[in-house]
Formats: C-alpha cells, sequence, structure tokens
C-alpha cells in the first residue's frame, strides 16, 4: 500500500431490505448488515481541510442506503455487485470490497455473507 493510501470502512451499516427467493423472504423484508472499505489517494485531503479534497463517505452510504432500501433482490450476490458499484464509482477508488450478512440465513449459522471486490486496473 502507498503511503498516500487513506482507508475508509464503513462498518456495520444495518438496514432491511427484500433479499432472498423463499415466498417468506419475498414477502418480509429482512436485516442485512453491510461492510465496506475504500482505499483512495488522500494526498489533497491530508494538506487540506477542504470536503473537495476528500472522499465523501457520507455520500456514498447515502447511495448504498437508497440502493437497498428502495430495492428487492433474489440472489446476495446482486445485491452485493450492485453496492460494490458505489462504493467504487469516483475516480479516486483504488480498492474496494463490499460484505453484506444476512443473519439468520442458515438456520445453525449466525449469519450469511458474500463479498465482492474491486481494484482499479492501472
Amino acid at each position: 500500500m502507498k503511503p498516500e493510501t487513506a482507508i475508509i470502512r464503513i462498518k456495520n451499516l444495518r438496514l432491511r431490505t427484500f433479499i432472498g427467493i423463499k415466498d417468506d423472504e419475498i414477502n418480509n423484508q429482512q436485516d442485512v448488515i453491510i461492510n465496506v472499505v475504500i482505499h483512495y489517494c488522500a494526498d489533497k485531503a491530508r494538506d487540506s481541510n477542504n470536503v473537495e479534497d476528500a472522499l465523501n463517505y457520507r455520500t456514498i452510504t447515502k447511495k448504498i442506503i437508497a440502493l437497498i432500501e428502495n430495492n428487492r433482490f433474489s440472489l446476495l450476490e446482486n445485491l452485493t455487485s450492485q453496492a460494490l458499484a458505489i462504493a467504487s464509482e469516483h475516480d479516486w477508488v483504488e480498492f474496494a470490497s463490499v460484505e453484506i450478512d444476512k443473519p439468520h440465513a442458515l438456520r445453525f449459522a449466525d449469519s450469511v455473507s458474500m463479498e465482492l471486490c474491486y481494484q482499479k486496473t492501472q
């Protein structure tokens, strides 16, 4: 990792959405827990106090919230992919990962999760 790289971590964002393929999943919202990691070059922001010089994690979070709360998803893969697209859409993003947990998806497990990553190509 380069010394000018900043890492944003959005931890345990708890939302509700329609996710799944069974009738009860289609008809009832379920909890999901979202974790996002974003790496970007923060050279400008380190020497500035101007919000325009930093990647705005609040804007990213609001977009992810809107995506999840206003849509229905059959597959965890698709939900995770769409959230990753939001996390990695800014030109400054060098790497991003999104992990989404679906608590109580399996009887004897705390949750099932899906993680997808983005790496900027040079």
